[in-house]
């Protein structure tokens, strides 16, 4: 069974809209030619990146719905940690690796270039 993307116009309710994965699963709630838009689940003590980090050619915005995450960016080397309501910009191709401080929600916006 394929999974279910958001159409243009649907409400999305962050809550529940991938109660049809178990919560450890992360989920794509849409994508464009020009932007994707992600519900990453992220464990207490996970790094998304393993042994690493990751980049995008556009720009990203991490937003965190639940828990406590700590967004790692290479260089310069600094490291912020989100919580519930807030979010952090990060420019394209810029490095970093998102860990869990605490069983996390994110809301992960990529614009695609």
């Amino acid at each position: 069974m394929s999974t279910h993307h958001a159409a243009s116009g649907e409400i999305v309710d962050l809550a529940t809209w991938a109660d049809d994965l178990p919560f450890e699963k992360s989920k794509v709630i849409f994508k464009t030619e020009g932007l994707e838009l992600a519900r990453l689940v992220i464990k207490s003590g996970v790094t998304m990146q393993s042994g690493g980090y990751c980049s995008v050619d556009g720009p990203i915005v991490v937003h965190c719905i639940e828990g406590e995450v700590k967004v790692k960016v290479k260089t310069p080397e600094r490291e912020i940690s989100l919580k519930p309501g807030q979010l952090g910009y990060l420019e394209g191709g810029t490095e970093h690796a998102l860990t869990g401080e605490l069983d996390s929600l994110v809301l992960l916006t990529i614009t695609l270039v």
